[in-house]
């Protein structure tokens, strides 16, 4: 036995594939590499709970799966997308398929590795000594990440790229990544455009076109993904990120087929099952919804991939259908997944939106309209997220269809929509989670224009040369409203011309403030993004 490298010993393996005499023989390798823990999973859906639940140095997966569900590529993207998958964690895919499109579809899934059937000891063990010394090289920026350094990782970053030094490239993207975490999309261009004139990598060009699109050049980032799917028409990252682009451009229908593309390609994929559910849900056929969303319950309704919002809006499907016995079902199913996470209040309102359909097919009208009383209680906390706006949208305007008139139903409406109405996008959302309840859509459409209006005024004003009067209209209007479109845009106009400003101070840190307390509780739509290689780039699930 000749060890790897000089830590080898410590480490733990686990080797994924269904084939025995396959997986009996990575396991040799490993060991006389050094690796004493080897664990080993013959199915990827069991192998996805022992890495949401523990933690291994090196993870080496078949690509093919034969009478499974989801395949290797599958599961890597999962954990990908949730982020549950550590940064310094070694992936090797291995394949017996040989052709550009798996080797291309595997460099671009933020493998360290891939191999082709048959391979030797000697090239396992060249590729994992490669990418052990690249993770070793990025351990700095892997510990700034873990501690949500975020912005001193992105300089790390930034330096080792600017200085070629080690594992310069992986630094590159990582860094370009953080940038676009941490709210600076044009920092994240010239990163990726500098990887780009080395060579046209697509994870690259698909940097490019997020960049682009998070500066608001929503035209320039579909014509970047235009052109990249035309080279490369089996990448589903690119297909998640134009879904996004054309629902931003209110394209909704092109959306969900471009969101349906990404969902062919990796059939097997809970995270965009559950995407896909939610965009079909609210801008496509309720039939198509009801199935991707039962198929990822089914495949992963247990696993920290499965996103819980996607079971509130099955039961939605459910209530509308009539159906007690399944919305009771996933009742008892979003009660269990809450056990543990009992601080959490996504989830706890997660349960009280189901909850209060079961009791409405069940005739409790009292314990329904108590239950929406509390939520409603609940709108202006500052934790009270975009998709729990749109989840008591469904619900008033369900109350609403039965005929059961809550006293101040309209102006309940007019504070959500105030508040997260803050692009077109949020709106339209907003709007379909009330259906047809046109008196409720006509409030939200007024006050996403109300919000418009309050934001042209602004502009007006700063250009007439009143950019103190402008920021303190904006101020007060986002302190009553909690908007925050009108709180980025008092920031902007006090970041810019903060030299004809009195008190300029005083109103940034009121602006800064507010913004810090509500904005980053979602206003935007989780519809379907591509993040980077890593855990940094996901969103927490609870």
């Amino acid at each position: 036995m000749i060890p790897l490298d000089t830590e080898i010993g410590r480490s733990r393996a686990l080797v994924i594939d269904s084939n025995n005499a396959s997986r009996s023989a990575l396991v040799s390798m490993l060991r006389d590499f050094g690796i004493a823990e080897v664990t080993q999973s013959r199915r990827p859906l069991d192998a996805r709970r022992l890495i949401e639940h523990r933690y291994f140095d090196i993870v080496i997966c078949d690509y093919e799966f034969a009478g499974e569900p989801i395949n290797g590529q599958d599961l890597i993207d999962d954990l990908r997308l949730t982020s549950a998958l550590p940064l310094s964690t070694v992936v090797v895919m291995i394949s017996a398929e040989a052709g550009q499109a798996k080797v291309a579809e595997a460099a671009e899934a933020a493998l360290d590795a891939y191999l082709i059937k048959p391979h030797t000891s000697a090239a396992l063990r060249d590729r994992l000594l490669q990418a052990r010394q690249r993770k070793r090289a990025l351990g700095d920026v892997f510990a700034l990440i873990d501690r949500c350094a975020y912005v001193e990782a992105a300089e790390w970053c930034q330096a080792r790229f600017e200085t070629r030094g080690a594992a310069w490239v992986q630094a590159a993207r990582l860094g370009a990544e953080l940038w676009l975490r941490v709210g600076k999309p044009h920092a994240a261009h010239r990163m990726f455009e500098a990887i780009l004139s080395i060579g046209a990598v697509p994870w690259a060009r698909l940097g490019v076109a997020r960049s682009q699109f998070e500066r608001g050049s929503s035209v320039q980032a579909r014509r970047s993904l235009e052109s990249l799917l035309n080279d490369q028409p089996a990448y589903s990252d690119a297909y998640d990120v134009m879904a996004r682009v054309l629902l931003d451009q209110g394209l909704p229908e092109q959306a969900v087929a471009a969101s349906r593309e990404a969902l062919h390609l990796t059939p097997g994929s809970i995270a965009r099952l559950v995407k896909h559910g939610l965009l079909a849900f609210y801008f496509g056929d309720s039939k198509e919804a009801s199935d991707v969303l039962a198929r990822a319950v089914r495949y992963g309704l247990n696993s920290k991939v499965f996103d819980l919002q996607g079971l509130v809006l099955l039961a939605l499907i459910q209530f509308d259908r009539n159906n007690l016995r399944d919305v009771s079902q996933s009742l008892r199913c979003i009660t269990a997944a809450r056990a543990d996470r009992m601080g959490s209040d996504r989830l706890r309102r997660f349960e009280s939106t189901i909850g209060i359909l079961k009791a409405l097919l069940e005739h409790s009208v009292a314990t329904a309209v108590s239950m929406v009383q509390q939520l409603l209680g609940e709108i202006r906390n500052p934790t009270f997220e975009f998709e729990a706006a749109c989840n008591l949208m469904g619900v008033l305007a369900r109350l609403s269809r039965n005929e059961l008139r809550l006293e101040n139903l309209h102006q309940d409406a007019l504070v959500l929509a105030q508040r997260f109405a803050v692009s077109h996008t949020t709106c339209e959302l907003l709007v379909r989670a009330l259906q047809t309840e046109s008196a409720l859509c006509a409030i939200v459409r007024s006050a996403y224009a109300a919000i418009c209006a309050d934001a042209e005024a602004a502009v007006s004003n700063t250009l007439e040369g009143a950019p103190g009067a402008a920021a303190r209209a904006l101020i007060e209007r986002a302190e009553v409203t909690l908007n925050g479109k009108l709180m980025d845009l008092a920031i902007h106009t006090i970041e810019r011309h903060a030299a004809s400003i009195d008190d300029v101070q005083g109103l940034r840190d009121r602006a800064t403030g507010l913004r810090a307390r509500y904005r980053s509780y979602g206003t935007q739509a989780q519809t379907g993004d591509a993040p980077g290689p890593g855990t940094f780039a996901g969103r927490d699930p609870a």
